[in-house]
C-alpha cells in the first residue's frame, strides 16, 4: 500500500510514518499535492497550525476535495481531519471542505486538552478490533474541535472534555478523520491506523 504521509513544514512525522509502516504502508513524507494525490491512500497528519497547514494547500483544495469525494481514501488526524472543514477559529484560510461546518475552540477552562480521553465508537469500521470490552481510550493534544452543521451522520464517535461533548471522529466515503493522535494511543491507536490502511487495500 503506497501510503503519502503529508508534510505541512511542521512537526515530527516520525512516530506516524512507524505506527503507518507498522500497519503495512509503505510510507513517503511529501509536501508536493500532485505525488500526495497520486498515492494509494493519503494521510493529513496533526501537526501545525490550521492557518500554516492551510497555506500549505497552495490553492488545491478543489482538487483535495474531488479526489477525496472521487473516493482517495484519507485518514487525517487531528489538525488533519479539522482540514476537513472550510474555517477554524484557529486561522484564516480555507480548509478542504469537504464536511459543512467549521473548527471551534474548545470551551473547558483547562486548553489544550493534552493526555488520555473515552473514545465513545459507533460501530465503524474504523474501530475494529480496538475495544478490548472496556472502550477505546486515546491520546489528545487539542485546543480546537470540529463542529458539523446539519446532518450528523458523519460523525462515527464522540469525546468528552471538561462536560463539552465533541465529535472524536468523523466519516465521509473512504475519507475518514480522528481528533485524536492514534500514532500516540497505544496498541489500540496502531490497530485503527491498521484497519484504515486495510480498509484503503480493499
Amino acid at each position: 500500500m503506497d501510503v503519502a504521509l503529508f508534510d505541512y513544514g511542521a512537526g515530527n512525522l516520525h512516530s506516524l510514518k512507524k505506527g503507518l509502516e507498522a500497519g503495512g504502508g509503505t510510507v513517503t513524507i511529501t509536501p508536493d499535492w500532485d505525488r500526495a494525490l497520486s498515492a494509494e491512500a493519503l494521510v493529513l497528519p496533526g501537526v501545525g497550525s490550521f492557518g500554516a497547514a492551510v497555506r500549505s494547500l497552495r490553492d488545491r483544495e478543489e482538487d483535495v476535495r474531488e479526489a477525496l469525494e472521487a473516493g482517495l481514501p484519507c485518514l487525517g488526524i487531528c489538525l488533519g481531519m479539522q482540514l476537513f472543514f472550510a474555517e477554524s477559529e484557529e486561522g484564516e484560510g480555507t480548509g478542504i471542505g469537504l464536511l459543512p461546518g467549521r473548527v471551534r475552540k474548545l470551551k473547558g477552562r483547562r486548553v489544550p486538552q493534552m493526555g488520555w480521553n473515552d473514545v465513545a465508537a459507533e460501530g465503524d469500521t474504523l474501530f475494529r478490533a480496538t475495544d478490548p470490552g472496556q472502550g477505546l481510550v486515546a491520546y489528545y493534544a487539542n485546543s480546537y474541535v470540529c463542529e458539523l452543521t446539519g446532518d450528523p451522520s458523519p460523525i462515527i464517535a464522540w469525546s468528552e472534555y471538561e462536560g463539552e461533548r465533541f465529535p472524536a471522529a468523523v466519516r465521509r466515503g473512504r475519507a475518514v478523520g480522528v481528533q485524536f493522535h492514534p500514532e500516540k494511543s497505544s496498541s489500540p491507536g496502531l490497530r485503527l491506523l491498521k484497519n484504515f490502511l486495510e480498509e484503503a487495500a480493499r
